[in-house]
């Protein structure tokens, strides 16, 4: 018997719901239709830690030529439809007021800019928060074996950024995680229905502890760097002991803002191939996110997948 099916069976055994058995005849399994389900695509990935898997991941993913966000603002063509049929499962977010002096929650949109302006970076351009995440959730009931992040870059209360998760309707499936504790797997997140994992770039809040502080929970390489040979793996911001990172990969163009003439380069495959290995020899893990910009040049999805090939 091959060490393949060894293991499907054991797993039956001990691991309820990440075997399928089509054909049970008074407790005795059929080898030949005893199968993993993925996770995430891949039915390996169920055993890993959340840690332990890479996720291609979209910047500003709803800052799109096709929401009506337009180049300096924009850093993609497609939105989310594309991204996730493409196999995206990580997205970075912006939330906003779309006016300084309506903060309340039914004035809160995605938004790319800086509210230090004076103004609200929403006349930019904005995406209805409600409509874009009711779309993600409608996905992630379609696919229930797949593990969704978000980064929320969040400039509004977080009373009415938890608000907003619960008009949607994803705030049951949010997970909450221990600080220093070990990440759980991929199987265990599904069967506890906590498929969302939910960072924000905002001090920790113990009110509101689905929100991780990223840089207290995580970290990340620098960013829009003027060319891929300083891209690298050193920690730019964040606790670079924990085992969560971002490997930010897009290139500085005009005015310092998102390069899309260079995308196919800093998109390329091999070269993230070659950098997720270099930060695997650097902290001894792959990276948990990649991070692109004009995600649609090169093939970040196929680089988080090779990566996830490597053995450690």
């Amino acid at each position: 018997m091959s060490d393949i099916r060894v293991l499907a069976i054991v797993l039956l055994l001990i691991v309820p719901g990440c075997i399928s058995n089509d054909n049970p005849v008074d407790g005795i399994v059929d080898e030949e239709v005893v199968e993993l389900e993925a996770c995430n695509g891949e039915g390996e990935y169920c055993l890993r830690t959340y840690d332990n898997v890479t996720f291609p991941e979209t910047h500003n993913a709803f800052s799109t030529h096709e929401d009506g966000i337009y180049y300096p603002a924009s850093n993609h063509e497609t939105g989310l439809t594309a991204q996730w049929n493409a196999g995206m499962r990580a997205f970075m977010l912006d939330t906003h007021y779309t006016s300084q002096f309506a903060n309340n929650p039914s004035n809160v949109a995605f938004c790319h800019g800086d509210d230090g302006r004076g103004f609200s970076p929403c006349r930019y351009g904005e995406v209805n928060p409600w409509d874009w995440l009711g779309q993600m959730k409608t996905f992630m009931e379609a696919s229930p074996r797949d593990i969704v992040t978000l980064l929320v870059e969040n400039d509004v209360e977080p009373d009415h950024l938890k608000s907003l998760f619960d008009d949607v309707g994803l705030s049951d499936w949010m997970y909450v995680h221990e600080l220093n504790t070990p990440w759980p797997t991929l199987l265990e997140l599904i069967d506890s229905e906590t498929r969302l994992v939910v960072f924000w770039e905002q001090l920790a809040d113990e009110t509101h502890p689905w929100f991780h502080d990223f840089n207290i929970f995580s970290w990340t390489t620098d960013y829009s760097e003027q060319d891929t040979s300083d891209m690298n793996c050193e920690v730019h911001r964040g606790d670079g002991e924990q085992p969560v990172f971002h490997m930010n990969s897009w290139l500085s163009g005009p005015l310092g803002l998102s390069d899309p003439d260079r995308a196919d380069q800093a998109n390329d495959p091999d070269f993230l191939v070659e950098r997720g290995i270099e930060c695997i020899e650097l902290h001894g893990k792959r990276p948990t996110f990649i991070a692109v910009d004009w995600w649609e040049d090169g093939d970040v999805v196929e680089a988080a997948r090779r990566i996830n090939e490597i053995e450690i």
